[in-house]
């Protein structure tokens, strides 16, 4: 298969400047186009349906069932275009009963599949009178150029790439740096032996978790190879050790292992009432995660086995362009695709002085640092193992984070089974028997860390207060003092 990127993957072909665009499959086009168009408009014909704005027609729709979907399309083409919407097929199909969805083959789209139809027995209807960017730009987004976006990285936006690290230089200078090591797990045993045509060929019938359902890997490689979704489904598996009878350790006959430079991993205290932590990813070109933190204030390692992926990255004080985080960050909103973030924010991220952006390719591992925001895309089919784990170095930073989120985001929290009723008291209980001194010192932190955004927030409080009570320009609000060293 020929690669998506080029070279060492930071620079891609000059040429690929500007988006090119198919034909929608159906000849709809965007609503700009209409104003230069002579011919007929397909909305004139809908009747009292022309009142209702394209983002209100397609919540409507969202509210029928398959039959009356049909029934309404057969009506004129305009309406056949917005029936045929892939997102309806979706989540009729996912609403489906599990015995019923099960037994259905994959034919490429969800609207054929929802419906039992291979692509020769779908009417080809042209509706090219039809104009609507509620319809066109999930096509659009679902064609975009990848190597656009990682043409000309910046320099100073590189991702550091290093052959290796031991674990003294990683805690002494890595921890809450994100890096690509290019020699670090080319012993590992999956290394050489998985593909997505292997992976097929052993294990076609197990069922794994992608999204919202859970398929067989052949039919899910049946979807890889075609589907028409703005967002393809990601297999995202956490117990896939267990499903596939793999040891993962430094055992004999292991498929792979933590690297070694990430040093020890103090989740381990929690033996198995440790959260998810380890996920298997497969996913075809343009799949990926939207901008997230990774759980529980956990760092990660993603190690790339096939294929290539994109990521671009902001540091926890970073305000990442099109997203948007509630006080208390329980709630992120951002565009709904990678692909939809691509088009209208990243020529503005990529300037911004935070932004690390970088490719890493098959064989090599990248380091998410703790609170860290990610985007990542993949820039052609492939397979990835990553893990979230709780680094141990010199200055405790990051201990300290997983336990200020532990203690004061108890409704963050994730992973962790139902029986765990207190995973800080747990995480604090294992950490006194195995690491005492650096659980001392790391609570010693959080305590300071907590102590200062009181403060903060006790002095917005009363800037406030006065705000409401003064109304003139005469009142101006400073700190002084310097009892608030900075907290490492």
């Amino acid at each position: 298969m020929p690669s998506a990127v080029a070279g060492h993957g930071l620079q891609s072909n000059g040429s690929a400047n500007a988006d090119s665009i198919p034909l929608h499959p159906l000849r709809v086009k965007p609503l700009g186009n209409r104003y230069l168009s002579r011919g007929p408009h397909a909305r004139a014909n809908v009747g009292a349906w022309q009142q209702l704005p394209d983002e209100v027609l397609m919540a409507v729709l969202e509210l029928l069932d398959q039959n009356v979907l049909l029934r309404l399309g057969a009506t004129c083409k305009f309406l056949y275009a917005f029936c045929h919407a892939e997102e309806l097929w979706k989540a009729l199909y996912l609403r489906m009963p599990r015995e019923q969805s099960q037994g259905l083959e994959w034919h490429g789209s969800w609207r054929r599949t929802t419906l039992g139809l291979r692509k020769d027995q779908e009417a080809d209807i042209e509706c090219s009178s039809v104009f609507s960017d509620v319809l066109h730009r999930p096509f659009a987004c679902t064609n975009i150029n990848l190597e656009h976006y990682i043409a000309s990285i910046p320099k100073a936006n590189r991702i550091r790439r290093l052959d290796n690290l031991t674990y003294e230089q990683f805690a002494e200078q890595w921890t809450e740096q994100p890096f690509v090591l290019t020699k670090c797990i080319q012993d590992w045993p999956v290394c050489s032996t998985w593909s997505i045509d292997s992976l097929l060929k052993d294990y076609a019938g197990v069922e794994f978790r992608a999204e919202a359902v859970d398929w067989p890997l052949a039919r899910y490689c049946s979807y890889m190879a075609e589907n028409m979704d703005e967002s393809p489904l990601y297999l995202f598996d956490r117990r896939f050790a267990e499903k596939m009878d793999i040891r993962v350790g430094r055992d004999n006959g292991a498929a792979y292992w933590r690297p070694d430079c990430f040093g020890p991993d103090l989740f381990e205290v929690l033996g198995s009432e440790r959260p998810a932590h380890r996920w298997l990813i497969v996913g075809p070109k343009g799949s990926g995660s939207t901008f997230h933190k990774d759980p529980n204030g956990t760092s990660a390692w993603n190690a790339v086995i096939q294929g290539a992926k994109y990521w671009i990255m902001f540091p926890s004080t970073a305000q990442v362009p099109g997203v948007y985080v509630s006080q208390d960050s329980s709630e992120v909103t951002s565009p709904l695709s990678i692909a939809e973030w691509l088009l209208t924010f990243h020529q503005e991220a990529r300037r911004m002085p935070e932004c690390v952006e970088g490719v890493c390719l098959a064989g090599e591992i990248l380091h998410v640092p703790s609170g860290w925001w990610h985007l990542v895309v993949n820039l052609e089919s492939g397979i990835a193992l990553t893990q979230n784990f709780v680094p141990l170095s010199p200055r405790l930073n990051l201990l300290s984070e997983v336990l200020l989120f532990l203690r004061d985001k108890s409704d963050q929290i994730s992973g962790f089974s139902r029986t765990v009723e207190n995973p800080f008291e747990l995480f604090v209980e294992r950490l006194r028997e195995a690491y005492p001194e650096a659980l001392d010192k790391a609570l010693d932190l959080a305590d300071r860390k907590s102590g200062k955004k009181r403060k903060w927030d006790a002095a917005i409080g009363r800037r406030e207060e006065s705000e409401d009570q003064c109304e003139g320009g005469g009142f101006s609000f400073g700190f002084g003092g310097d009892d608030d060293d900075e907290i490492p």
